[in-house]
């Protein structure tokens, strides 16, 4: 599946500039309370490192980042800042970088939000592609693990989807993408059927976009 998503053609890599930046505040989502086993439908992050896999092939051949949030520092596990002022309308495109676990949202090619996510495990990655939105559903209960993920964002129907989650290095998923509750409400208001979600692992979020 290729995705089209700017009409010109990107800079070759290191030869283009910085998109402008426009400036949001990082929030934090609330602490979880300290607890010996995870919350319902996550999982004790695995110590193991999992096989580096060949990097796949570009996912699509051009997607021109216009401007960039600005945030004083790396958004931490948890912290996650949004900013739709000035952005244009226009379909969602979201984009996890599973390697620096953060997940970027942008309208036209301006970056409106972004925040820290976590992922599948060894055993149960969080597959690579592109996928479009198949279903929305606010109160979601997962029918596997019998556990609430609420503003459930669909990718596959065989059990992988953006939703809220605590977010934090201990945890891990069964192969979602987990955010923090407060983005994943705003991220459920902006997105619709049929926007597109980029999963890579290696995202110029400061450049022409290649993953």
């Amino acid at each position: 599946m290729t995705l089209f998503l700017a009409a010109s053609p990107a800079p070759a890599p290191g030869n283009h500039r910085d998109a402008p930046l426009r400036a949001a505040a990082i929030r934090e989502a609330p602490a979880p309370a300290p607890a010996k086993d995870p919350p319902p439908g996550l999982r004790l992050r695995s110590t193991e490192t999992a096989p580096v896999a060949p990097a796949p092939p570009p996912a699509r051949p051009d997607f021109t980042i216009r401007s960039i949030l600005a945030l004083d520092h790396p958004l931490a596990p948890g912290e996650y800042a949004w900013n739709e002022e000035g952005a244009p309308a226009g379909a969602a495109v979201i984009v996890a970088d599973l390697r620096a676990q953060m997940l970027y949202v942008y309208r036209q090619g301006v970056e409106i939000g972004r925040t820290s996510l976590i992922q599948g495990d060894v055993d149960k990655p969080t597959p690579l592609g592109i996928f479009p939105i198949l279903q929305k559903k606010r109160h979601h209960i997962s029918n596997l693990y019998d556990a609430p993920m609420p503003y459930m964002l669909r990718l596959t129907w065989d059990g992988v989807a953006i939703h809220s989650s605590v977010v934090s290095d201990d945890y891990a998923t069964h192969g979602c993408i987990g955010i923090p509750d407060e983005f994943a409400q705003l991220l459920f208001g902006q997105a619709k059927l049929g926007d597109h979600v980029l999963v890579t692992r290696g995202w110029d979020a400061n450049g022409p976009g290649r993953a």
